[in-house]
């Protein structure tokens, strides 16, 4: 224990020596290390997907879920996407520098609010070795240095990209210790890290709902929480039910293993029994499993008597679980009101999407669901850092302070007043 107490505060005291680097490293020097470190990704891909291959294995062998496991795969295409991502990083505006607000005051006082980086990040995060790159590329570009805690079972591919991700700063004359790997998967980092007062400046864990309760539990530093993907779509009355089918099976089917997969389906009254056998039969065709209301069970109609191993009654604790996998939660509701109060008292405060052509109930469903990112005739799946123009994301955050929904370059900063005077003295 003493040991590994050491090896973080060490890697702590490192990364605050970068993070200070960081924050004077011209613009052009940034960009210029992340481009070299989306080559180093690309370059290392067989050694990559030689190690990835092994934490795969492995966690067939523990007999982990699809939905892990799809989670921690790479592939060729994969990696390519990843290293595009720090490419694109790259070429977004440099947030750090930028004036929020400047004003004079009466007295001459010049005063400007300068964007700064938070200094050191602390990530904890699970099975995602694609995450390691996003989050090494934003926090380089928003001036941070950032200490990664990934998973055990991906150890094997989140090494190999460190050391990569590494070689790119060395290439471009930045210091190693910007981003580090914390190279055990030993528990008693999350305590260690959430005790490191002064040398991490904000946690940020990502993954299942036990991690993030035990960051919480010993974090004496500022922590930005992901807790469930608990995410709703409902189909009004007045939706192109053409579009609500696709709609409602891109958000479950696509990744059904992300937090932006849908997890509830509330359909209105009005369109349930046109609506719910074709896009029931869709979802089924697609492998999902339905769990569903005795109204729903009722407007699915044959489709109940033709798979009834597929088709199963819903119990409450359904409409609050995010299941990560090919099931989903269906209900029939009288109105838009009724909707916005289920997600609300069943929801996560994640992603929520109403499907419909009328612009007021949208606009009713849009201002009452008190969700991180609200969408009106698109897929819960457009939750994305990616999607949203910010290259990538290091999370997504249900929090309300600091950060909300998808974490960019700008949720990784903070700022600072300068204020510029000629002599002034206050009276």
């Amino acid at each position: 224990m003493a040991d590994l107490a050491q090896l973080i505060a060490q890697l702590g005291q490192q990364a605050r020596v970068a993070a200070r680097q960081l924050a004077r490293t011209p613009a052009k020097q940034i960009d210029a290390a992340l481009l070299a470190m989306a080559d180093a990704l690309v370059a290392a891909q067989m050694d990559l997907l030689n190690a990835n291959a092994a934490d795969v294995a492995a966690a067939r062998a523990n007999n982990q879920t699809a939905a892990l496991i799809d989670r921690l795969t790479l592939t060729p295409e994969r990696i390519a996407k990843c290293a595009e991502g720090l490419r694109l990083v790259a070429a977004l505006p440099h947030p750090l520098g930028e004036v929020l607000r400047e004003w004079t005051q009466p007295n001459g006082l010049k005063f400007a609010k300068v964007r700064v980086p938070l200094g050191v990040i602390g990530f904890i995060y699970e099975s995602r070795p694609n995450v390691t790159v996003d989050a090494a590329g934003l926090c380089l570009k928003s001036g941070n240095a950032v200490i990664l805690r990934g998973g055990s079972e991906a150890l094997r591919s989140n090494t190999i990209i460190a050391a990569a991700l590494s070689r790119g700063l060395a290439q471009a004359g930045l210091p190693a210790h910007a981003v580090q790997l914390v190279p055990v998967a030993d528990r008693d980092v999350v305590r260690l890290f959430g005790e490191s007062v002064g040398a991490i400046d904000l946690l940020i864990p990502r993954g299942g709902k036990g991690l993030i309760e035990t960051v919480v539990k010993f974090a004496r530093i500022p922590v930005i929480k992901h807790y469930d993907g608990i995410c709703a779509v409902y189909v009004d009355r007045a939706a192109d039910l053409v579009m609500a089918e696709k709609l409602i099976v891109n958000a479950k089917v696509s990744r059904p293993g992300v937090c932006n997969a849908a997890e509830t389906l509330l359909v209105h009254r009005d369109v349930a029994a046109t609506f719910l056998p074709k896009a029931g039969a869709a979802l089924l065709e697609a492998g999902v499993r339905l769990r569903v209301d005795q109204a729903s069970r009722t407007a699915l109609g044959d489709l109940v008597t033709h798979h009834p191993s597929l088709i199963t009654v819903a119990n409450r604790d359904d409409y609050r679980t995010e299941f990560l996998d090919l099931i989903l939660a269906v209900k029939i509701v009288d109105d838009v009101a009724v909707a916005i109060e289920h997600i609300e008292t069943n929801g996560s405060h994640h992603t929520d999407t109403i499907v419909t052509a009328d612009a007021a109930t949208a606009e009713q469903f849009l201002a009452g669901v008190d969700s991180a990112v609200v969408l009106w005739n698109a897929s819960t799946r457009f939750n994305d850092g990616h999607e949203f123009g910010f290259g990538a994301e290091i999370g997504i955050s249900t929090d309300k302070l600091h950060a909300r929904g998808p974490m960019g370059l700008e949720e990784l900063t903070s700022y600072k007043y300068v204020v510029r005077g000629a002599g002034q003295i206050r009276s």
